[in-house]
């Protein structure tokens, strides 16, 4: 199972532990990731509202060098990474004009690129779609028993709509979390925005807004906020101490990526897993997910079988 690893901005500096988790939870798997050579940035959210035709050349020139490399998908950890390649790739197949337009600019780099040869897809997709959430429940050797995990997809995960997931009511991350043995309950903001770039405009809304999230998971008595964007975690991680200021709370709910609880649960140290990055310090988290694999687990009762149930006697009734 190879793809093209396209790992975005972020990986080589705020979401850094989200890439190497990533990579390492890929080997584990049997997932071969060949990073794209001389990738760019995807533009982010902002670029196609600026100037289109660039934005759109930007993000086909990644999808160029995947296709150069010989692989037909491509794996972004990022949603919103993962949406812009996606995007790019559909309007480029739908609108002729726009095809042609970048692949004029394309051509200034001895590149072009054919609508549909490349697959984008998120790793989250790749992981329960594709090695299943069941087939890495098997691989499991320390569970995550113990733990209240609230999975939070942010607004970006299921765009465009006809991608792997349900827009409004995503499952894939819950399933997962569940087959790593953590208790997840059932988040109903798990696909409401983080506020994206907000807290650089709007401030006292993007803290509004991030107060929402972190509330209901503490109201759900979760352990932690699993994300699989570096965005959301750094809005929900970054800011919380902000929020806490502002409103006179005092969440300390810890923001981690689904590759770290993966590796955990498959067995690789924590020590190895970059938790500290966090700002928010996932320690609590760890230290009661220690405390609970180190009790013993009760026995689980066996059921009685029933009795079979006497023959009538012969010759009447039984009163």
């Amino acid at each position: 199972m190879k793809y093209a690893y396209y790992p975005g901005c972020s990986a080589e500096s705020s979401a850094s532990a989200y890439d190497a988790t990533s990579q390492m939870v890929a080997a584990a798997l049997g997932l071969e990731l060949e990073e794209i050579k001389d990738w760019n940035c995807c533009g982010a959210t902002e670029y196609f509202s600026i100037d289109s035709l660039p934005a759109y050349a930007l993000v086909a020139r990644n999808l160029a060098l995947a296709g150069r490399q010989g692989t037909s998908e491509v794996i972004a950890p990022c949603s919103a990474c993962y949406v812009n390649l996606k995007k790019v790739d559909e309007r480029m197949g739908d609108y002729p004009q726009l095809n042609s337009d970048v692949n004029e600019a394309l051509a200034a780099g001895n590149l072009s690129y054919t609508p549909g040869s490349v697959r984008a897809r998120h790793l989250l997709d790749v992981i329960c779609n594709e090695v299943g959430c069941d087939a890495v429940s098997e691989k499991v050797v320390r569970p995550l028993a113990g733990l209240t995990l609230v999975p939070y997809y942010g607004c970006y995960i299921g765009r465009p709509e006809g991608g792997f997931d349900d827009v409004e009511n995503p499952q894939t991350l819950d399933r997962l979390l569940k087959g790593l043995g953590a208790t997840v309950p059932d988040y109903s903001l798990k696909s409401s925005c983080c506020g994206g770039h907000m807290t650089q405009i709007g401030t006292e809304v993007a803290l509004g807004i991030l107060r929402g999230l972190i509330d209901l998971a503490a109201k759900l008595g979760a352990d932690a906020m699993v994300v699989a964007c570096p965005m959301c975690q750094l809005n929900l991680d970054v800011y919380q101490n902000q929020l806490n200021s502002h409103f006179g709370t005092t969440y300390r709910m810890p923001i981690v990526y689904f590759t770290q609880m993966m590796a955990l649960a498959l067995g690789m140290e924590a020590a190895e897993l970059k938790f500290e990055e966090g700002l928010v310090p996932a320690g609590p988290m760890l230290e009661k997910w220690q405390a609970a694999e180190a009790s013993p687990q009760p026995r689980k009762k066996k059921s009685k079988k029933a009795l079979p149930m006497p023959e009538p006697l012969d010759g009447g009734d039984s009163g």
